[in-house]
């Protein structure tokens, strides 16, 4: 059983809904929509251990700073 820790919608049109989980298992948010009768069009995550993609150009990337290898490697993140 999972349970979302944060659900609200990003604007108006009620078209897109942001979502809060702590739980990476696979396809997990696309069943939660699906078991409600929701059909998913596209996912985006926006944050990930401590890591957000502030910045970055659609299909870009960078390096990790030291500081965030070191809090991935132990587990300091949220």
């Amino acid at each position: 059983m999972i349970f979302a820790d944060e659900i609200s919608y990003v604007d108006d049109s009620r078209k897109e809904v942001g979502i809060e989980i702590h739980s990476g298992r696979n396809r997990i948010v696309r069943r939660i929509f699906e078991s409600l009768g929701y059909g998913v069009q596209k996912l985006d995550r926006v944050y990930f251990a401590g890591l957000t993609k502030q910045r970055l150009k659609r299909g870009g990337w960078r390096f990790l700073t030291p500081k965030e290898v070191s809090m991935l490697k132990s587990g300091e993140y949220e």
